[in-house]
């Protein structure tokens, strides 16, 4: 799967570890939910670090095509809120 981060570039991750991503999306919705805005800082942050740990960079020229857009670590909640689907950032 190729994954975009916003204002960074793309990173290509294993459908494998879709699940710990699921997790920390789940956790970043409930606290977009509830208002929490520092469990939504520290969650984003989780789960932006969590890609980039478990990918692999592409090249910045590289075109491909992005299964998942995620939002910049410096995105707002509301920001992001408007990006969400109703089961989050990624969708399964």
């Amino acid at each position: 799967m190729i994954v975009r981060i916003m204002g960074e570039g793309q990173v290509r991750l294993d459908d494998s570890h879709f699940a710990e991503l699921n997790a920390l999306d789940d956790e970043l919705l409930a606290e977009m939910e509830s208002g929490d805005e520092e469990g939504f800082r520290r969650t984003l942050g989780a789960l932006l670090d969590a890609v980039r740990r478990l990918g692999t960079a592409l090249p910045d020229d590289a075109l491909e095509p992005s299964e998942l857009i995620l939002p910049s670590p410096e995105a707002s909640l509301e920001e992001v809120r408007e990006m969400l689907g109703d089961e989050g950032l990624i969708l399964g």
